[in-house]
């Protein structure tokens, strides 16, 4: 299957592919909506604080228009008296400028987050590629792009000619006002303007951002093989997990395998099962079952508890309940209480008879243990 074909790719894309191209620099973003978002914060700054910025431009219009004739031809004079024009353009202009930074930086983040990338800022010279340039004017997302602009235009151009023959009357008697008042009603229209044009800005936004994260999803699709791949190189092979699951239960057989010697019994079926319980009254409820197992495993549980004098008790009804119902390290059910008592006190009765010579007990007969509830 080719690469770039996307007639496989129909599988949302997993949380490892959103994260990978996060790293490589790829996030949602929408230009229409930095656009709305930076015009409309200027547009509503200017026409909000427009009276303070307009204030400091008119007391730089009256200061940098005032000098002597002297000073005009003094050498250097002329260039000191520009910087500090500048300067005070600056501070005048410096909180509308604000805003307008603080707008064309938030904006982007609405939709794709803060993202910072090392590899996206690293060149990438098939961008140069004047033939691939091409390819993608002329392709199918050019086209797009085109008609998207073209919207934009007709927007945009729509909302200026609109603006412009309400105001224009406006625009023409400002020449005839006061300075100051001049430019603080100029101030005021651009605001309105900016607002008006920033709705229409909002209006395209409102479509190209739902757009723009179609488009970004739709980018990182996988196929249903790419899945089976990346959950391979995330959870290893098969044949891997296998082999540590093997290793796994080769660790716990051994553990179990050497809490044998520590029990007080084996009780068995007789070849069948083996389950080795322990019970100590200053720190146990009830007797606890240490190891367990089936035809070998139960084997290898009897020879150990054999070399380690552990008793081995016949009673394959209670046997088979307890490798049934009981995982290793379990407690035994209430409803096997006394069949495993039976067993303890024969236990002891034997440890007694071997201390003291006495003759060997006669095991319990249990030919029946009470049924699951």
């Amino acid at each position: 299957m080719a690469e770039g074909d996307d007639s496989d790719r129909t599988e949302s894309p997993t949380q490892k592919r959103l994260d990978d191209a996060r790293k490589r620099g790829q996030v949602p973003r929408s230009r229409d909506l930095s656009a709305a978002a930076v015009t409309l914060a200027g547009g509503i700054g200017l026409y909000s604080i427009g009276s303070l910025m307009g204030g400091g431009l008119a007391n730089l219009l009256r200061t940098s228009l005032s000098f002597r004739g002297a000073e005009a031809m003094a050498d250097g004079q002329m260039l000191v008296a520009l910087g500090h024009a500048a300067g005070q353009a600056a501070l005048a202009t410096a909180p509308i400028l604000g805003i307008l930074l603080a707008a064309a930086i938030l904006a982007p983040l609405a939709i794709g987050g803060w993202n910072f990338s090392v590899e996206a800022m690293a060149p990438d010279f098939s961008r140069l590629d004047p033939v691939a340039g091409i390819a993608r004017v002329f392709s199918l997302q050019g086209l797009f792009e085109l008609l998207k602009s073209l919207a934009r235009f007709s927007v945009v151009a729509g909302v200026a000619v609109i603006v412009l023959r309400h105001q224009f009357h406006t625009y023409a008697q400002l020449g005839t006002e006061p300075v100051r008042a001049g430019i603080l009603h100029a101030i005021s229209m651009a605001g309105s303007a900016l607002i008006a044009l920033g709705g229409g800005l909002a209006v395209i936004a409102g479509v190209d951002v739902p757009l723009a994260l179609w488009q970004y999803h739709r980018s990182l699709r996988m196929t249903r093989e790419e899945i089976r791949q990346e959950a391979r190189e995330s959870d290893g092979s098969p044949e891997v997990r296998q082999r540590i699951r093997q290793v796994q239960q080769e660790m716990s057989r051994k553990r179990m395998m050497s809490d044998v010697p520590k029990a007080d019994v084996v009780i068995t079926n007789p070849t069948h099962f083996a389950v080795a319980l322990r019970y100590d009254e200053q720190r146990m409820r009830a007797p606890v079952v240490v190891a367990k197992g089936a035809d070998l495993v139960a084997q290898r549980i009897r020879e150990i508890a054999a070399g380690n004098g552990v008793p081995l008790v016949e009673a394959p009804p209670l046997a088979r309940a307890l490798h049934r119902g009981c995982d290793v390290g379990d407690e035994i059910p209430a409803r096997l209480y006394a069949a495993v008592a039976q067993v303890l006190t024969y236990v002891y009765q034997l440890r007694v008879a071997r201390r003291v010579g006495y003759g060997t007990p006669t095991p319990p007969d249990i030919d029946s243990v009470p049924p699951e509830a």
